[in-house]
């Protein structure tokens, strides 16, 4: 029963946390699912924690006689501690990037109502001269269709809190939180916290200028048909290593290629970037024509090695980069005899002796 009595509803509201402890974290556990399968659902992929916590008891307590006890009780308005703590249940979605931050958001708005929100990202951004913690806090409930997935669970309608940070915002929060005496230390140490926020948010925009960048070179290698990319290499005898070196292989430009070629296999990133560098240590000026070369004139040979070496060995592996490199080996032995190991070469060089 709500009242006045600030005892009393201390006491009322440490019991009422007390008993349901565990009723809080399944609620916070059903929240988190729910939030992965909707990001998922969006197609929000680049997410890289989602995480929750149940706000210490004590903690509440501070927050409300903080926040809403002076107010009420000047008002005289009967309350129950337990109606102003929005809090009590917290996620947070951390994402790759900080232009994420407003896609999760409109996620979230469209299945949960919200109740409040704190935008430190644009409180910051429109000073001059401030930097710190910047992240966006949304006090939610869920929507009647989002209720529904946690079944008949007692606290499907409680509200909750989601902050929602870059990995870049989260390692600032983190770092900014062991900071002590912010307030009161002299101004050539404020100065010095102002750079630092200032670099983590220069690295926040970096990471997002990279990655576009990044993508963008490889939307214009895939723009470019391969018909293009086989002739890039004609009439460049007598060119300086500046006007050729726009044409020499390199990880997108090999994405296009090998593409074409192993149209149902997933190249990973890291592999792609990590294959390029061993062409380019055997031959630094290795074109994108030569790559296409190789595998024209070779795939059919070892695509028939290929076959007929799981024939013998069929508990082994025989993936596109392995018959890349034989492609390579087949189109200049000189340069890529190191790109298979002795064993693979010498099997492959005995069956081609037999072959021809």
């Amino acid at each position: 029963m709500a009242s006045l009595d600030f005892e009393q509803e201390k006491r009322a509201f440490r019991k009422f946390y007390d008993s349901n402890r565990s009723h809080f974290e399944e609620a916070k556990n059903a929240y988190i699912r729910v939030i992965k399968a909707m990001l998922k659902d969006s197609g929000i992929e680049e997410v890289t924690k989602i995480e929750g916590r149940i706000k210490e008891r004590e903690e509440c307590v501070k927050k409300f006689q903080r926040k809403y006890q002076s107010k009420l009780e000047a008002d005289e308005i009967p309350y129950e501690i337990k109606d102003y703590i929005s809090d009590l249940l917290g996620i947070r979605i951390v994402c790759l990037y900080d232009d994420q931050v407003g896609a999760v958001f409109e996620s979230l708005k469209e299945h949960f109502r919200i109740i409040d929100v704190t935008d430190k990202i644009t409180a910051l951004e429109s000073t001059e001269d401030l930097f710190g913690y910047k992240g966006l806090h949304m006090d939610l409930a869920p929507k009647t269709e989002i209720a529904s997935r946690f079944g008949s669970h007692t606290f499907a309608a409680y509200p909750f809190e989601v902050q929602i940070r870059s990995l870049i915002q989260d390692a600032w929060s983190v770092l900014d939180h062991k900071i002590k005496y912010k307030k009161s230390i002299p101004n050539d140490l404020k100065r010095r916290i102002n750079v630092l926020s200032a670099l983590f948010e220069l690295a926040d925009r970096e990471f997002r200028e990279i990655r576009n960048a990044t993508q963008e070179l490889l939307q214009q290698e895939t723009a470019t048909p391969v018909s293009d990319v086989a002739n890039s290499g004609e009439g460049v005898n007598g060119e300086g290593l500046a006007a050729v070196s726009g044409k020499t292989i390199n990880a997108f430009s090999f994405l296009r290629i090998v593409g074409h070629f192993f149209r149902d296999f997933e190249f990973a990133d890291y592999k792609v970037d990590n294959f390029v560098q061993v062409i380019l240590k055997m031959n630094p000026g290795f074109q994108k024509s030569d790559l296409h070369k190789s595998l024209i004139e070779n795939l059919k040979t070892v695509k028939d090695y290929h076959q007929d070496y799981l024939e013998e060995n069929p508990d082994n592996s025989f993936s596109p980069y392995t018959v890349i490199r034989h492609c390579l080996y087949l189109y200049d032995p000189q340069t890529f005899g190191r790109i298979l190991s002795r064993g693979p070469r010498e099997r492959f060089e005995a069956w081609l002796r037999q072959a021809r």
